[in-house]
């Protein structure tokens, strides 16, 4: 890891017109680019837009997002230019109950992007991007009901150049800090949207069935299955077991006592092995 002062290629605005110009092009699914110099939650930003029509592919990101939010309504602020906060649009054509999948094919999206920045990132179920179990990223989907039907707000933040020091929390971490040689904002942007597009359009085309390509590639990048695992319920009950697999809908599936239990919901912690 590294933690050598930040370069001025890192942190610097967003190139708006490059980003535009490498995702918006003829027969691009990329409908329309928006960068703000500020903006609350990219989130909160998209889902507006998507209640006034405007059209899946569109993504909207930010130089500095001073309220984003998480899973469990966690929020965040980081310094300017230190992160990337992307939110897209989707309106997928399959049924609403496998859209459970969206997060955790967004975390997919995600670790492709910050491995080509040189980074061996993993996925911690179900959608935390972490490195040896030190968070890089995190992904909050958000359903909107808008006047032409059902859409989704895809949301992403990735830590760039931010220190230890200014994350302020344990366990999290960044490209830079991980000795990115290639953590660059826009080109980051850039290449987790078409990663993006790339598996998105690959579950359309699939009707929504993971079954059919996206869980097995999703559990190949999984650190979690395999693991002993605790895992803290919104009610406080907990359960600990071994993580065995990722159900067709998108559940962790943990073995307790030689019984299955799947988890949709819970906070999870990877412990040691047991010996």
């Amino acid at each position: 890891m590294s933690d050598q002062p930040d370069s001025p290629l890192v942190r610097r605005p967003l190139d708006a017109a490059g980003l535009e110009q490498a995702l918006i092009r003829p027969s691009s699914w990329w409908q329309d680019v928006r960068v703000t110099h500020e903006s609350p939650s990219t989130n909160a930003e998209l889902a507006a837009l998507a209640r006034a029509g405007l059209p899946e592919g569109t993504l909207v990101t930010t130089d500095h997002q001073t309220a984003g939010r998480g899973r469990l309504d966690r929020t965040w602020e980081m310094p300017r230019y230190s992160a990337v906060a992307v939110s897209i649009l989707v309106r997928p054509p399959v049924d609403a109950q496998r859209w459970t999948w969206l997060p955790l094919l967004t975390g997919t999206a995600v670790v492709a992007a910050v491995r080509q920045a040189g980074v061996e990132a993993r996925l911690k179920w179900p959608n935390d991007v972490v490195v040896d179990d030190r968070k890089l990223a995190g992904i909050l989907v958000e359903r909107v009901d808008t006047p032409t039907g059902p859409a989704a707000v895809v949301g992403c933040g990735i830590n760039v150049s931010v220190t230890p020091e200014e994350i302020g929390v344990p366990n999290a971490t960044s490209l830079t800090h991980e000795g990115s040689p290639t953590a660059e904002r826009t080109g980051l942007v850039s290449e987790y949207a078409r990663a993006f597009e790339a598996v998105y359009a690959a579950w359309v085309r699939a009707d929504g069935d993971a079954d059919r390509g996206l869980r097995a590639s999703y559990e190949h990048i999984c650190s979690t299955v395999g693991r002993e695992v605790s895992v803290e319920f919104p009610d406080g009950t907990r359960l600990e077991g071994t993580a065995v697999g990722i159900d067709a809908q998108g559940r962790l599936e943990v073995s307790t006592g030689g019984e299955v239990s799947v988890v949709s919901a819970g906070d999870i912690t990877h412990l040691r092995p047991r010996t």
